[in-house]
């Protein structure tokens, strides 16, 4: 009992130091209200445009990948495809708790694993297939997704830092960019060489992009909710 009154006591006592009479602790909570929610405004606007454009290149990627018989393509299709339920889950819980969006963050790092197993697998089908993928049309849908997604990472770069879930939400961001000019790279290889192997190569590094970008979220996550509950076990 003394512990909850004394955590009550120090919270009363420093959450609003500068806020010395009634009228300036209303003012000051009036204000940061007013703060959250332009700022819940700004996130959702942002995910809500950046989920339209995943979803949309999941679609054209898939197909795309699966005529040109592109290992590359097919594993940026699964990794916009991810996004844009990582987007939707975002959005889920933006004005939640920050325990939930803790959540959401870990979530979104597990997904990006599946994912990167899943890219991985494609890549030993593909390369055991031996059917070598047209690199038109990589280049073509590749640069388009370059776009869409380089449009995305400034879009999202303001945001990266307010807090864990669009933190989690820009690496997402920032893979797709990277991920879209090594399809780029996996068609101008194919075209120079002749061969699968450079499209193969291009899948598992996208694979082993993703594992690394998930251990980075999952281990912020686990930092920031073991944080959250000590917090909560002191009141």
């Amino acid at each position: 009992m003394d512990l909850r009154r004394q955590g009550r006591e120090f919270r009363e006592s420093s959450i609003f130091p500068v806020c010395d009479t009634c009228e300036v602790m209303d003012a000051c909570c009036h204000e940061k209200e007013e703060e959250i929610a332009s700022l819940q405004g700004a996130h959702g606007r942002a995910l809500r445009i950046v989920l339209a454009i995943n979803a949309t290149f999941f679609a054209i990627e898939l197909c795309a990948g699966i005529l040109a018989h592109s290992t590359a393509l097919l594993a940026d299709s699964l990794d916009m495809l991810g996004d844009s339920l990582v987007y939707g889950l975002s959005l889920y819980v933006l004005s939640r708790s920050p325990k939930w969006k803790v959540s959401a963050a870990m979530a979104k790092g597990v997904i990006m694993i599946v994912f990167g197993i899943g890219v991985m697998i494609e890549a030993v089908y593909k390369a055991l297939s031996g059917q070598v993928p047209g690199y038109e049309t990589i280049g073509i849908i590749g640069l388009l997704a370059l776009l869409a997604n380089a449009f995305c990472f400034i879009l999202l770069y303001r945001h990266r830092g307010d807090n864990l879930n669009l933190r989690s939400t820009w690496l997402c961001s920032r893979n797709d960019v990277i991920a879209n000019a090594a399809v780029l790279v996996a068609a101008l290889g194919v075209y120079l060489s002749k061969s699968l192997w450079p499209d193969v190569i291009i899948g598992v590094a996208i694979a082993a992009l993703f594992l690394k970008s998930a251990s980075t979220v999952l281990r912020e996550s686990i930092l920031e909710l073991r944080t959250i509950r000590m917090l909560e076990s002191h009141i």
